[in-house]
């Protein structure tokens, strides 16, 4: 009976298992996993620099599938198809557009933006609407560069004027000016840690001394008998409150003196007829003194 598997269906078959894994294994390392399913739609790009295969496709930064092929569309020149490849799960609506994008580092993605607003999905195998977003490089070429153009006569004249200034003499003596005050400042500084270092603490000594003795001082304050003194004080109050309760009733000497009006009138009457008999005597001193040198007569 003849043999099967004989060595050349062997080597044969050997081969045939080697190219498979090595098909598997390059698209294992191109991120392409043979066996996972999915879904395969196209894409029209005018542009793809940065886009490689295997280069990610993302919705909302999460990664759902990748670029499996880059093709020149030669029946439209000008235009590139790519062939991207999506978890079958996911449910691509009608009117869903990828968004190339490239960051500064030239690094390429394709950001999948979905249509949320119809009921209708796309089949696998169609062409999905393909677009370029604005390049980084691109919006700083056309729009920093003008600005900044416009802004390099400005700046040539603030650094001619800054220039001019720098050069005047005037600067150059306020300088050396500053440079006399810091100077100054920098002996002030040295006179008040001097001051601070050896005439503060023996003022802070002095302080604590006078304080010191305002505590030995309120102490002794606090030992004077305070309670007899005010005691006597009122005591002494209360003899002028009866004395003066005296000085207004009529019961006593002094009172009749103050309150009888009487007495005053007479005592009033009797000095004036005391100033009348004064002043007689002084005009007419014979009517009252007589003197003689021999005697008295008979």
């Amino acid at each position: 009976m003849k043999k099967i598997f004989t060595k050349e269906v062997m080597i044969g078959l050997s081969v045939v298992v080697s190219i498979a894994m090595l098909v598997v294994i390059i698209n294992f390392l191109k991120g392409i996993n043979l066996m996972k399913p999915a879904n395969y739609y196209y894409i029209e790009y005018k542009n793809v620099t940065g886009l490689t295969v295997s280069t990610p496709v993302v919705i909302d930064g999460f990664k759902v599938g990748l670029v499996r092929s880059i093709e020149y569309n030669y029946e439209n020149p000008g235009s590139v198809i790519v062939e991207i490849s999506l978890d079958n799960k996911l449910k691509v609506p009608t009117g869903s557009r990828a968004v190339l994008k490239v960051d500064f580092l030239g690094t390429a993605t394709i950001d999948l933006l979905l249509n949320k607003y119809v009921s209708s999905n796309h089949k696998a195998g169609d062409r999905l609407i393909g677009e370029n977003a604005p390049d980084m490089l691109g919006n700083i070429q056309n729009e920093v560069l003008p600005a900044l153009t416009q802004m390099l006569p400005k700046i040539d004249s603030i650094l001619t004027n800054l220039q001019t200034l720098v050069s005047d003499p005037a600067l150059q003596s306020s300088i050396r000016h500053f440079n006399n005050i810091t100077a100054n400042l920098e002996v002030s500084s040295r006179k008040i840690n001097y001051v601070l270092d050896n005439d503060v603490p023996s003022l802070m000594n002095d302080v604590k001394g006078v304080a010191h003795n305002l505590n030995d001082f309120s102490v002794q304050l606090g030992e004077l008998k305070l309670a007899d003194t005010k005691a006597s004080v009122d005591s002494t109050i209360q003899n002028l409150n009866t004395i003066t309760q005296k000085l207004n009733r009529t019961d006593n000497t002094m009172g009749l003196l103050l309150n009888d009006k009487s007495l005053y009138k007479g005592l009033v009457t009797t000095v004036n007829s005391a100033d009348s008999l004064l002043n007689d005597l002084r005009l007419h001193p014979k009517r009252y003194v007589h003197f003689s040198l021999f005697g008295r007569k008979n």
